[in-house]
């Protein structure tokens, strides 16, 4: 008999593909392995193509496919190229997880957790990207609900919300931890009410004033705030007109200091901190103890 004509008891197809017999019948009653035949005691029978179909099965069962997406395979239902790229995508998916999970591993290790942190980094590192990105998006969404996309500072809307679809292949230590600070600050009741003031003042066209100059502030004030001059002091007071206009009228000291605090928080200037840790870029240095010591001078003033 031929090698095209003969036919192979099961006992014959598992010596010829290294399969034990239980791993063939269980692929044949699944419809994968169809038998040719069967004896008339009724023993199975393949031919021998069943030995190159027997070798598939077990190349895409060990690239994990599940035994429906080998049938629809093998009766070209679905193209081996398109299984592939599908798994491949579920492959990349099971690896991020893998390392987000690794990830807070390495922070647990590196410095302990509460219960709370532990918890919520092991929530984290569940949730796909769409599920974290859905976390920031509520937040953003809350806090800008009926905000006219062109009214003035709507646009912060946007840019609240890039945060990144993943973590680095090889996350650091800070992303791990701005990941999960980001979690806890967007969750907070009073960060959200905070944020949603702010995103209403800005639709009103209440801008951040245009003066005074940011750099002087950075400067002079920075200064005082690193000298720990006290706001309502004469040396205070050489520090603040060095900022602004000796003659500014006290009403409008009291306009302008109520505007730098509407815009003026630490909280959500950690978010736009945060933000940057997670996109790699830069960190910039905190602008708003230079601002608050502004504030409290303007009010200060006789």
């Amino acid at each position: 008999m031929s090698d095209h004509t003969e036919l192979l008891t099961i006992g014959e197809l598992a010596r010829r593909t290294g399969l034990s017999v239980r791993t063939i019948r269980f692929w044949s009653d699944s419809g994968v392995v169809v038998p040719t035949g069967r004896t008339a005691g009724g023993f199975r029978l393949y031919d021998a193509d069943a030995t190159a179909r027997v070798d598939l099965v077990r190349t895409l069962r060990e690239l994990g496919l599940d035994l429906e997406t080998v049938r629809r395979v093998l009766d070209r239902q679905v193209t081996v190229r398109d299984v592939a790229r599908a798994h491949a995508r579920a492959v990349d998916a099971e690896i991020r997880t893998l390392q987000a999970r690794r990830a807070v591993l390495d922070r647990v290790a590196r410095q302990g957790s509460t219960t709370k942190e532990m918890r919520l980094m092991h929530e984290l590192a569940r949730m796909s990207a769409d599920e974290r990105q859905r976390i920031i998006d509520d937040f953003v969404h809350e806090t800008f609900d009926g905000v006219d996309p062109d009214a003035p500072g709507a646009h912060i809307a946007q840019a609240m919300r890039t945060v990144p679809k993943h973590l680095p292949a090889d996350p650091t230590a800070e992303q791990v931890d701005a990941w999960v600070e980001l979690a806890e600050l967007v969750g907070d009741e009073p960060f959200r009410e905070r944020v949603r003031e702010m995103a209403l003042a800005g639709a009103r066209g209440e801008q951040q004033p245009a003066g005074p100059d940011p750099a002087k502030v950075a400067e002079h004030a920075g200064q005082a705030v690193r000298e720990h001059v006290a706001p309502a002091t004469a040396a205070g007071k050489e520090f603040l007109h060095r900022i602004v206009d000796p003659g500014l009228p006290a009403a409008e000291r009291a306009r302008l200091a109520d505007q730098l605090a509407t815009f003026t928080d630490r909280r959500v200037e950690r978010y736009w901190q945060l933000l940057a840790v997670l996109n790699g870029r830069p960190q910039v240095p905190s602008q708003v103890p230079a601002f608050e010591w502004l504030i409290a001078a303007l009010r200060a003033e006789d």
